[in-house]
């Protein structure tokens, strides 16, 4: 059972902090990651893209000179695809994206995301932020004194709105819910600052 430092928010050791197996000492399958990662970002993609074909164009209804006797090559229509103007062939047109994922498959790649974060030395877990009031600078000061460099991703437990309403403004800070957790968002992170009491409702979730 992997065991790490729990600090507070002046960025003191006020403990230590034992994680699960199931989450925290998976196996890092390099595939499945690339699979689940390929697929939620496939899943980001609008699809609105769209084409006009030949019978969308506009114009071309009427028979651009007649059949025979120019010397030149018989046309029906200007919306043909080799007309400047004229209509694509087979070009984009919306659709969905989305790849169906076995939830087994999901759960493999998130576990696999927080033990490499770990085995990396990019995760922490802090007894509690403390905000009394909405203050960017006051959650800065707490994620300088843990060291938190980079891009960090803040694990609550819950919706807190002090806490979000404070990161907003924060450009490289992102608070998500312990119930919410994809594989990007933590493989993204240069840090992920997870609040002790998030671990519990993360072992009930996906453990």
């Amino acid at each position: 059972m992997p065991n790490i430092p729990l600090y507070d928010r002046t960025g003191q050791t006020v403990g230590d902090v034992d994680l699960s197996d199931e989450l925290f000492a998976a196996p890092v399958n390099a595939a499945v990651l690339h699979q689940v990662v390929t697929a939620q970002l496939a899943a980001r993609r609008t699809g609105t893209h769209d084409t006009k074909t030949r019978g969308e164009v506009r114009g071309g209804g009427k028979k651009p000179y007649r059949q025979k006797g120019t010397g030149r090559a018989r046309q029906g229509s200007t919306s043909a695809p080799h007309y400047r103007g004229g209509g694509a062939v087979f070009g984009p047109h919306p659709r969905s994206y989305e790849q169906r994922l076995p939830r087994k498959m999901k759960r493999l790649a998130l576990r696999g995301a927080l033990t490499a974060k770990l085995t990396d030395e990019q995760l922490k877990v802090i007894d509690t932020f403390g905000l009394e009031a909405i203050k960017t600078s006051a959650l800065a000061v707490v994620l300088r004194a843990l060291a938190a460099t980079g891009r960090v991703l803040v694990v609550a437990p819950a919706r807190d709105q002090t806490l979000e309403l404070s990161a907003r403004n924060l450009p490289r800070v992102d608070v998500i819910l312990a119930d919410s957790l994809n594989v990007v968002d933590l493989l993204n992170a240069d840090l992920v600052l997870i609040e002790q009491p998030a671990l519990a409702r993360m072992q009930e979730v996906y453990g």
